[in-house]
């Protein structure tokens, strides 16, 4: 599906406009999944606290230190763990997005323009491009695929390496993002995403309860 040029996002002649350098989200992308991943190990660790007496002023002290045999996480509960941190980080992001470059829209009353906002405006704005593909099967169900999604495009793909799984978790905030900006727009709906073969990514949105316009 073809998709026409989106409205431009900003004014240059805008006094009040701020910029920033699109690196700076690449950088950003790169260092999530990692840091992600050191907060579900750091989170995981108890601590336990114990307090000495001392006999002579009866003042106490507590003790700090980490607990001496932690059970760490399983490898599902470390993804879930990442999952929604990453998930939930995005979403705040895609509420943020849309509540800025929409206000100056008229109001969307079909689901299908509010997903077309997402591949078009949506995606220029975070990952410089747009969707390649939409497809729906006008029954909730809609299918993003880009063909070059951004955040994989340095990724390493030597064959055996495994590159399509660890590539997996760089695809959970993205997600929240869309999430997020569907809620902002009045659409309630689950996404997922998986990617075969890098550098594309292929994005799954299914929209829960009532879409956009509709009114009991």
């Amino acid at each position: 599906m073809s998709f026409d040029t989106p409205v431009p996002t900003f004014s240059a002649s805008d006094p009040h406009a701020t910029f920033l350098n699109s690196s700076c989200l690449d950088f950003l992308l790169i260092e999530l999944v990692p840091l992600a991943q050191r907060l579900a190990h750091e989170l995981a660790v108890p601590s336990t606290t114990s307090t000495t007496i001392n006999p002579t002023t009866a003042a106490t002290t507590p003790n700090l230190h980490p607990a001496s045999d932690p059970d760490p996480l399983d490898e599902e509960e470390e993804r879930e763990a990442v999952f929604y941190r990453l998930e939930m980080l995005g979403y705040r992001v895609g509420q943020g997005l849309a509540e800025r470059f929409s206000r100056d829209r008229a109001r969307m009353n079909d689901t299908l323009d509010v997903i077309k906002f997402c591949c078009k405006d949506l995606w220029t704005i975070v990952f410089r491009k747009q969707i390649d593909n939409l497809k729906t099967n006008h029954r909730g169900v809609y299918v993003l695929t880009d063909n070059t999604f951004r955040p994989f495009a340095r990724m390493s793909t030597v064959t055996g390496g495994g590159a399509v799984q660890r590539a997996q978790p760089f695809l959970w905030f993205p997600c929240g993002i869309i999430r997020g900006a569907l809620a902002n727009m009045g659409v309630n709906a689950s996404v997922q995403a998986e990617t075969t073969e890098l550098p594309s990514a292929i994005f799954k949105i299914e929209t829960i309860n009532k879409p956009v316009g509709w009114t009991s």
